[in-house]
């Protein structure tokens, strides 16, 4: 064995990623943690779990390099897997939804199934390769599991058919208006967007979720949303890319109404100081500056009735 010497796995971690496992304190854990949990394909249990779905989570990049976040339903069976490097949807992207001029040929995207019934989740991002308006394959380049905490268990029911047109009439704004402010301060569930331009010319999107009880999200006077960041796995994906590039989507939903609140913004990450301590266990803060905000009445066809016992 003398003069060989063990073959030290590529880190899967970029430099803002790095920088946040730094200041938490895992640096050395997630050394050893992403090699082997992030893997460059699906594996059998991911790729059976995504046909149980009625809905997927994605993360997108428009032309004007702006992030949003959106939901793709449909009947449990419309997301499948040919092979363990591919995502096959049938469902389009509402021509109405922000989101859907970076859901072209060869854009990159980032994704997150749910099983609110069971907390259940897996994120992935890839490059979408599209044959027709109604169904693309998304070719993955990374997968791994998250953690279930911080979601709230619901129960799903169809509202309409999920490949029913959008109907409604999409609001566009620059600022929160009071039914924005509402809908934000009664969330208890939010999805956030980001993305980062890797040196290998790689664009990488990322799709997350955040969770807390109903409020957990503060708006300053200005707009400004604060959101806590709790203890997590450690990853750092989100906040990683945030520190590298501020550009990011959120977006909310109205669980009970299907409307949807899209917007894009910048983001930046608060490591200490005074406003953490205003948010019970929180251990950083996530500060978002809407600049574009979509609101859509009724645009997710789905319904879900949460279960308040089971956090």
């Amino acid at each position: 064995m003398d003069g060989i010497f063990p073959i030290k796995p590529h880190s899967p971690w970029h430099e803002g990623e790095l920088t946040l496992q730094r200041s938490a304190g895992v640096l050395d854990r997630m050394a050893a943690v992403g090699p082997r949990n992030i893997r460059h394909h699906l594996i059998q249990q991911h790729r059976e779990f995504y046909p149980l779905l009625p809905f997927i989570v994605m993360g997108a990049v428009d032309l004007n390099d702006e992030a949003w976040a959106t939901l793709l339903a449909g009947r449990p069976g419309f997301i499948g897997s040919p092979d363990d490097k591919t995502l096959r949807i049938d469902g389009r992207v509402d021509p109405s939804d922000p989101a859907a001029p970076g859901t072209e040929d060869g854009d990159a995207v980032g994704l997150l199934g749910m099983q609110l019934e069971t907390r259940r989740r897996n994120r992935a991002n890839g490059t979408i390769r599209r044959s027709n308006a109604d169904r693309f394959d998304i070719a993955i380049e990374d997968s791994f599991g998250n953690c279930p905490r911080y979601i709230t268990i619901r129960q799903h029911s169809f509202a309409r058919e999920p490949d029913a047109p959008f109907e409604s009439r999409r609001e566009d704004a620059d600022h929160l208006d009071p039914r924005a402010r509402r809908m934000i301060e009664s969330a208890d569930t939010l999805f956030i967007a980001s993305y980062l331009d890797r040196d290998d010319g790689r664009r990488q999107v990322d799709i997350s979720h955040r969770g807390g009880r109903a409020g957990f999200v503060d708006i300053d006077a200005d707009g400004i949303l604060l959101i806590p960041d709790f203890n997590g796995n450690g990853f750092f994906n989100t906040l990683g890319n945030i520190l590298k590039n501020p550009k990011c989507g959120l977006l909310f939903v109205d669980f009970e109404t299907g409307d949807m609140l899209q917007m894009t913004g910048e983001g930046s990450v608060i490591l200490d100081g005074p406003e953490i301590e205003a948010f019970q266990n929180a251990e950083r803060l996530l500060r978002f500056c809407p600049l574009r905000i979509v609101y859509r009445a009724n645009a997710f066809p789905l319904r879900f009735a949460s279960d308040a016992t089971g956090r």
